[in-house]
């Protein structure tokens, strides 16, 4: 089953890139590092927990680009190396740097509480957002997401295989780039730069 959902994942965000690509080759759309799937229908918005407990949505970000990411806090390597990518992107913005918002939504809401989040995405960076959901709900959203995880069995206790892409979002609260996790920041911030400069400020 969880093989199946992340192949239906795969192709959809293939199809999403192709038609994409389509799309660029007849406009003067600026092109990216970070695969475009601007005019992708899946992940159009959200509604999660901050740790305070407030719903929040995309809406709360419009006028900035969001960057979001899907992991869990007990994540050994993929999810802080994303984190800590997403804060050198936003040094290497500069005085840009205000006008991206970085979200981390948890997979694993059973161990990640609200404090647990707060502790966590601190560590990355005063303005990073970490948002929960319930155990239900946390499925809904990854689905709508195009998000594979489950939980890997390890001992007394059990770790998530995740999809590990991030998403970009403009200032306009369209989903417009899926980013690779071997995507450097550098790469990431160019195409960030490159994003915002067709916003005015």
């Amino acid at each position: 089953m969880f093989a199946t959902n992340r192949a239906s994942c795969w192709r959809q965000l293939f199809a999403a890139a192709c038609a994409a690509l389509l799309l660029g080759a007849c406009t003067n759309e600026p092109m990216f590092t970070a695969t475009d799937i601007t005019g992708a229908t899946f992940g159009q918005d959200f509604r999660l927990f901050d740790p305070d407990g407030r719903t929040r949505s995309l809406a709360d970000f419009r006028g900035k680009a969001v960057l979001v990411f899907f992991g869990f806090t007990q994540c050994p390597d993929v999810c802080p190396t994303a984190l800590i990518r997403a804060a050198e992107v936003k040094r290497l913005l500069g005085a840009d740097a205000g006008r991206l918002q970085v979200v981390f939504v948890t997979l694993d809401p059973e161990r990640d509480t609200p404090a647990v989040l707060r502790e966590y995405t601190a560590a990355f960076g005063a303005d990073v957002l970490g948002l929960y959901t319930t155990v239900e709900n946390t499925a809904r959203v990854a689905e709508e997401f195009r998000i594979f995880y489950r939980k890997v069995p390890t001992g007394d206790s059990y770790t998530m295989d995740h999809t590990a892409t991030s998403y970009v979002y403009d200032p306009a609260g369209r989903l417009r780039l899926a980013v690779l996790h071997a995507q450097g920041a550098e790469a990431l911030a160019a195409d960030l730069k490159t994003l915002l400069q067709s916003f005015s400020r």
